[in-house]
């Protein structure tokens, strides 16, 4: 199960770990993606935290952690081929990092899928 923010970033847990990526909303809303920019390997972020950036050609997006956690690991193929994120933005080719030492408890504080359509078209009205 993904959980969504409000700033169009996905939690997905698995066991005691979570990744994270950007959503197909942002993805169609910036446009062909060129460039990402990934955080650092072991570093410890919480909840809104700046932790990269994507780009397409003529617009660019913060990327805020949506959960609390430390950075074990960035999915480098989208260092060699940002466009991943233009087709696989919401499955396992397209996350950006992979967190441990999570809170679940903050999960109460994100949407789920359901949600967060309703979200989105909300935006869009």
């Amino acid at each position: 199960m993904k959980y969504y923010s409000t700033e169009h970033q996905w939690v997905q847990i698995d066991g005691d770990d979570a990744y994270v990526g950007v959503s197909r909303f942002i993805v169609d809303c910036l446009g062909d993606i060129s460039y990402v920019e990934l955080p650092k390997e072991g570093t410890d972020v919480i909840v809104g935290d700046d932790i990269g950036v994507i780009e397409s050609i003529t617009e660019s997006e913060d990327v805020y952690s949506p959960i609390s956690g430390t950075i074990i690991a960035v999915n480098h193929n989208l260092d060699d081929d940002p466009t991943i994120l233009n087709d696989h933005c919401e499955d396992k080719k397209g996350w950006l990092c992979k967190l441990e030492n999570i809170d679940l408890a903050e999960l109460d504080d994100l949407m789920d899928e359901e949600a967060y359509e309703r979200y989105v078209d909300k935006l869009g009205s």
